[in-house]
């Protein structure tokens, strides 16, 4: 495949659940080295697009090219797919019952047919990459969730992928934890072949550089369209936060404004009375 031709590249793609329509004539292509961010709204589509790129789920109408080779119900070329490209999924997903080395090993030994000391090397080299080599010999269940989404990341990485796939890899995490993963997934993103994902707003802007947004099955307010995916908006407008809109913090935030009503102990106690006393 020629090096000027994009790694991943979807034409006029459909998919349905049912009656109901969620992607709708997708285009879009990724070139080698670039790394993009597919953002949008709760249920516009961004999960099932990227499981479409590895044929975790089929799309109906449209064609699907990956590093050259197109995904249709040929399941060698679904396994080969699969070989070249890596996911990390909301959930961590990882064996309980074996260690974090050991959930490592399975792909690079069964699939790809390593030696155990060769792909014990390759685990640790990738544990080590993403700063948690420490725990290699815990279970998944007595480290923290950023560390779980860590080794994740770096089961993932351990098949050498061309194509890396994140989808909304800090959902799962509380705030403190959401950090860690995004500043692992920067470091990563400028050694990759191709990353692409959905992320929290507040960290896409050093994952991606080509935000891509998917506005949902429901007709757009700009074009009146369903379903696909539109020209990239400027990345200050994506990343802006819902709380650092000016309107919306003169409503939501102003003192005084939306009070709770005051509950019967607390007029007792603005009235000077004792609590016991109605």
């Amino acid at each position: 495949m020629p090096e000027s031709d994009p790694i991943i590249r979807l034409a006029g793609v459909n998919k349905w659940f049912g009656h109901f329509h969620v992607l709708k004539d997708i285009d879009l292509e990724v070139a080698r080295g670039e790394r993009i961010v597919i953002a949008g709204p709760s249920g516009s589509g961004k999960s099932t697009l990227i499981r479409c790129i590895n044929r975790l789920e089929e799309h109906q109408e449209g064609t699907i090219v990956v590093d050259g080779v197109t995904l249709t119900d040929d399941v060698k070329a679904i396994e080969k797919i699969r070989r070249e490209v890596g996911m990390v999924f909301q959930q961590f997903n990882l064996f309980p019952h074996l260690t974090v080395l050991e959930n490592l090993l399975l792909a690079p030994h069964w699939v790809l047919g390593l030696p155990r000391a060769e792909a014990e090397e390759r685990a640790l080299q990738q544990l080590t990459r993403v700063h948690i080599a420490e725990q290699a010999h815990k279970y998944p269940g007595q480290i923290s969730g950023g560390q779980q989404q860590r080794v994740a990341i770096a089961r993932a990485m351990c098949m050498r992928p061309r194509v890396m796939l994140f989808d909304e890899p800090t959902s799962a995490l509380d705030p403190e934890m959401v950090k860690e993963v995004l500043d692992v997934m920067i470091e990563l993103a400028g050694g990759r072949h191709d990353d692409a994902g959905r992320h929290p707003r507040n960290g896409f802007r050093e994952v991606g550089r080509r935000p891509r947004r998917v506005h949902g099955p429901g007709p757009d307010r700009r074009t009146g369209a369903a379903g696909g995916v539109l020209r990239p908006r400027p990345a200050r407008a994506l990343a802006r936060l819902p709380e650092q809109d000016p309107g919306l913090a003169r409503t939501a935030w102003q003192p005084g404004r939306a009070r709770a009503p005051p509950t019967p102990a607390r007029r007792r106690r603005d009235r000077g009375q004792p609590a016991g006393l109605g």
